[in-house]
């Protein structure tokens, strides 16, 4: 079998799968799992297939025309360099994971079966994106995750939070888009063609005539899909969905799309040194402001899915300095852990009976409750801390050491401004993101209090799937060895520069964090657990103690609790309230966008009730007003119409003779 047709099978397997699963999910539910999970594995093993055959050196090109356009050709094409290979792989990967998992998490879920289809279109998609080498093709598979997403998210559509959040990822995203489909059109009509290749040829030859304006355009559509600033204030929100959704949301696929696409067409974003510096402001707003947001969250998935966006911010600063090789390498590694993380939070949650930390604050034992979460998580979050071996301190450290290199002018492929911005932003959120990682920790997994409730042991199809995935993020980060020449041959050696200021950041932030959280410990009042513990930033607003109850051991005749400790309260000071809500984002798109669309809708049906209508009632009533003289004419009395007859008669033969006479 050709190269060329397992590439075509990759994403057309889960999308059988999904259309077989939508069938048969009602009349055969029994096949729902394997339709689910075994499409899925297939294709990350003929993914697999396709990376070594394609070795990271010549791109694979394959196409054919899809329709005559009479214009600028539209072309099923296949474009598959060493990127490509390798990020179909990690989509194969966490989607296999992410069924696996959810196999066991949603196991007595009665809409499970439409969820499975879902989350296999979803993947189908990605794959469909990962591999195109057409804008068109690309621009299908983009979509289609749109509505997946939106799906997904407002899986639990019962509650408002779910229909709300789903709603919001949709409508930010389309904001994205539209300005996305424009920069697309325009850089097809500059090039002439759709083709990844001729685009990129085109640009290498100077024949783009408007770079700017064109890679402005395409960043809208990037940062509202990989929910960088501006636009990234759906994905917190979308935690309202399965927990397995967020890890396939914010690991492989959506979020990594738009990294993906700048990285595949990095030369048309360098084309313009206004593109990369906007680019590196957004990367460093992103990072910093969402590092700083995470510290402030009580929800575990909502840490986690701020500590995304920042991670995120990471890559699109690898790409303002032109550095792909960085981008992709993080994101490969990103992908692993933070999977990890989200599917070990799914069994935190599960064991514990909630998503507050400040409530987990209050248990003690939770750690020996869940082992393999507990030993999985700690490894991705040094991961995420970028702390060495691990695998996110060798991709975050060749993003650093790639902005160093631009910031020192050794490079001409960016301006050295994005540099500097992303080199300091970067440094930045090392402190930050070790910081809050270790706050996730403690607070988890360190609690004091009452004893962990038991929910008995979990399903062996979730916790297999931790330790699968903590072996890329221990050991993913070794791959910038054998494998340079997936990454352009890019040497993704440390630089020793970098690593010891990230890594020393990292163990400055984790160890003042730790600090803090010792004195708050230290200093936590113990409260009767019949008492109502206020905590103003939790979502729910107030915390019930005897909520635990249940589980506290006696001390005495009275049982204690301690009151939530958190290290973020102390460290952020009086920014902990603004870094809890976003820094107030939400509100200020509230009054620039929200209310003044709301005040035009209340103008136009103003205008349509009082203006409109009243044009419309007023040409009415005068037709009613005659109708009604003339039916009260219509009495149906035989002898008042002969009397009305005569009168007329008289009338007309009285004016007849007056006329006459006057004449």
């Amino acid at each position: 079998m050709t190269t060329t047709t397992l590439a075509v099978l990759v994403p057309l397997l889960p999308f059988l799968g999904a259309a077989a699963g939508l069938l048969l999910g009602r009349t055969a539910p029994g096949y729902v799992r394997p339709l689910a999970v075994l499409p899925s594995l297939t294709s990350l093993v003929l993914a697999v297939l396709v990376a070594v055959r394609q070795g990271g050196g010549q791109a694979i090109n394959a196409a054919t025309e899809l329709t005559p356009t009479g214009s600028v050709p539209i072309e099923l094409a296949l474009h598959i360099d060493g990127f490509a290979a390798l990020v179909a792989v990690l989509v194969g990967v966490v989607a296999s994971c992410v069924q696996i998992y959810s196999t066991g998490y949603l196991r007595d879920d009665p809409r499970y079966p439409s969820y499975a289809a879902l989350v296999s279109l979803f993947t189908s998609a990605m794959l469909l994106v990962v591999y195109s080498g057409d804008l068109i093709v690309l621009l299908v598979g983009w979509e289609v995750m749109g509505i997946c997403s939106y799906f997904l998210v407002g899986h639990y559509w019962e509650t408002p939070e779910a229909r709300a959040a789903s709603i919001k990822a949709f409508l930010v995203t389309k904001l994205g888009d539209v300005p996305f489909l424009i920069g697309l059109f325009a850089l097809g009509t500059d090039a002439g063609s759709f083709r990844i290749t001729t685009v990129l040829g085109t640009v290498a030859s100077g024949g783009l005539h408007h770079p700017t304006l064109i890679a402005l355009l395409l960043l809208a559509g990037v940062a509202g899909k990989s929910a960088l600033f501006p636009l990234h204030t759906w994905l917190p929100d979308a935690m309202a969905g399965p927990t397995p959704v967020s890890a396939l949301i914010h690991a492989a696929t959506m979020v990594a799309a738009g990294i993906y696409f700048v990285a595949r067409l990095l030369p048309v974003f360098q084309a313009s040194s206004a593109a990369m510096v906007v680019l590196a402001v957004m990367a460093a707003v992103t990072m910093a402001g969402s590092a700083l947001a995470a510290l402030a969250q009580d929800d575990i998935k909502r840490v986690l899915a701020y500590s995304t966006i920042g991670q995120l911010g990471y890559m699109a600063g690898a790409l303002a300095v032109g550095d792909r090789g960085a981008a992709v390498f993080h994101l490969l590694s990103h992908g692993a852990f933070k999977a990890l993380l989200f599917l070990a939070a799914g069994v935190i949650i599960h064991a514990s009976g909630t998503n507050s930390l400040a409530v987990m604050s209050r248990m003690t034992g939770l750690r020996s409750r869940v082992p393999d979460a507990y030993w999985t998580m700690t490894v991705a979050l040094l991961a995420l801390a970028a702390i060495p071996p691990f695998s996110g301190f060798f991709s975050k450290e060749a993003v650093l050491g790639a902005a160093e290199h631009v910031a020192t002018g050794h490079t001409e492929h960016a301006p050295g401004s994005a540099g500097w911005i992303v080199l300091v932003a970067g440094l930045v959120t090392a402190v930050l993101t070790a910081a809050y990682a270790t706050r996730l920790w403690l607070l988890t997994f360190h609690g004091r209090g009452v004893e962990a409730p038991d929910h008995g042991k979990e399903p062996r199809s979730m916790t297999v799937v931790l330790w699968v995935l903590a072996i890329p993020s221990l050991a993913f980060g070794l791959a910038y060895g054998p494998l340079p020449d997936w990454f352009d041959g890019r040497d993704l050696t440390p630089v020793l520069t970098t690593s010891v200021l990230g890594t020393g950041l990292a163990l400055v932030g984790g160890i003042v964090t730790y600090g803090a959280w010792r004195h708050t410990t230290a200093l936590a009042p113990r409260i009767p657990l019949g008492a109502v513990v206020a905590h103003p930033d939790a979502d729910a607003g107030v915390v019930e103690a005897e909520a635990i109850a249940s589980h506290a051991p006696a001390f005495g005749d009275v049982a204690y609790a301690p009151d939530p400790a958190d290290p973020g309260r102390l460290l952020l000071g009086p920014l902990h309230r603004h870094a809890a809500v976003g820094f107030h984002l939400d509100a200020v798109y509230s009054v620039l966008f929200v209310r003044p669309v709301q005040a035009g809708a209340a103008l136009v049906r103003f205008l349509d009730r009082e203006v409109v209508d009243t044009y419309v009632r007023g040409a009415a009533a005068l037709p009613r007003l005659l109708g009604a003289a003339v039916r009260r004419a219509q009495t149906g009395n035989v002898q008042t119409y002969v009397s009305a007859l005569l009168a007329g008669t008289v009338v007309l033969v009285v004016a007849a003779l007056l006329v006459a006479t006057g004449a």
